[in-house]
């Protein structure tokens, strides 16, 4: 799953990250009460943590999270975002080492974050701190490449102007596999949900600088890109906005 130096990939997109990536639904809660005996008095450990938007679902239902997070600038905003959650820690640390004891948590979850991971060594260090009986949930906002003509040309932007956008997108392709792997020789099951954000030009260029994958100011590829924002935003805005649409994937099971 790892793409190079993937914990320090955000570190200059924190802000526009906070401000313009979406949220969960709450209806994983529904899922997880009804399937994998989720409570108020569950303990949490939320892996990649990044800036606490998985673990404040939990957090709002009464759970205890730990977030474990290797990201100084992520990690802090985090921090900052559950400031009022009296049932949040903060972390510093890895899928491959979270720094819990042994069989202290009912549930490792990851929002948008195991594509980052090394499966084999995180495998492990799940095991290790699951309690028996525990469960992993791996979450994702996959946005909806092909639903709308604006996605579809959003998604020729990113691979027009995207650094390295193709082999991220390569690895998010691949993921359904690599789950299955990780879970085996167990089941995993799936639950899929819709989700959708609305910007107007500023948010929508937000939520592009957000992802690691557009070239930052001084790039070459910054101003055509900028450009070509611009242009699918006149081209498709409505009342001043666009939507952006997602499928917000939910993968749980227990590691044996």
């Amino acid at each position: 799953m790892p793409i190079n130096d993937s914990t320090q990939r955000f570190s200059s997109r924190v802000e526009n990250y906070v401000r313009y990536r979406p949220g969960y639904p709450s209806e994983i809660l529904d899922v997880l009460k009804r399937e994998c005996g989720l409570t108020a008095d569950s303990i949490i450990a939320d892996v990649g943590c990044g800036t606490g938007f998985l673990a404040k679902v939990f957090l709002e239902y009464g759970a205890r999270v730990f977030g474990i997070e290797p990201n100084k600038e992520m990690r802090e905003a985090g921090e900052r975002f559950l400031e009022d959650c009296p049932k949040f820690m903060s972390l510093t640390g890895t899928a491959e080492d979270t720094s819990l004891p042994e069989h202290s948590v009912d549930f490792v979850t990851a929002g948008q974050a195991a594509h980052w991971f090394d499966r084999q060594r995180a495998r492990r260090e799940f095991r290790r701190v699951l309690k028996p009986g525990g469960w992993t949930v791996l979450v994702w906002n996959d946005r909806a490449t092909d639903s709308t003509v604006f996605l579809r040309e959003y998604e020729q932007l990113l691979q027009t102007y995207g650094v390295d956008y193709h082999e991220v997108r390569r690895v998010d392709m691949e993921m359904g596999s690599a789950i299955a792997s990780f879970f085996d020789p167990n089941p995993v099951s799936t639950k899929t949900f819709p989700n959708r954000q609305e910007f107007d030009f500023g948010g929508l260029q937000g939520r592009l600088l957000s992802s690691s994958y557009s070239p930052q100011e001084g790039h070459a590829n910054y101003e055509p890109m900028m450009a070509a924002l611009r242009r699918l935003f006149e081209a498709s805005q409505r009342g001043g906005i666009v939507q952006f649409d997602y499928e917000t994937h939910l993968y749980y099971g227990q590691l044996g």
